[in-house]
């Protein structure tokens, strides 16, 4: 869903595994936030600490098209 948030968790070696422990979240609630964008005021305060650059940046949304 966000591509460059994925983008930049890849640049910078990190596994969602890392990042959740980073947030204080487990790596399954992590993973879903991700797939949601249910992100609260705080997470995202520190994503864009840890990996820089804009909210709309680092949060721009990509459309999760099936291919058929």
């Amino acid at each position: 869903m966000f591509k460059n948030l994925n983008a930049e968790q890849a640049r910078r070696d990190m596994s969602n595994a890392k990042v959740a422990d980073i947030l204080g979240l487990s790596r399954i609630s992590y993973e879903n936030k991700k797939k949601t964008g249910k992100f609260t005021l705080p997470e995202i305060r520190t994503l864009l600490e840890l990996f820089g650059g804009t909210f709309e940046y680092l949060f721009e949304m990509t459309e999760d098209r099936g291919e058929e």
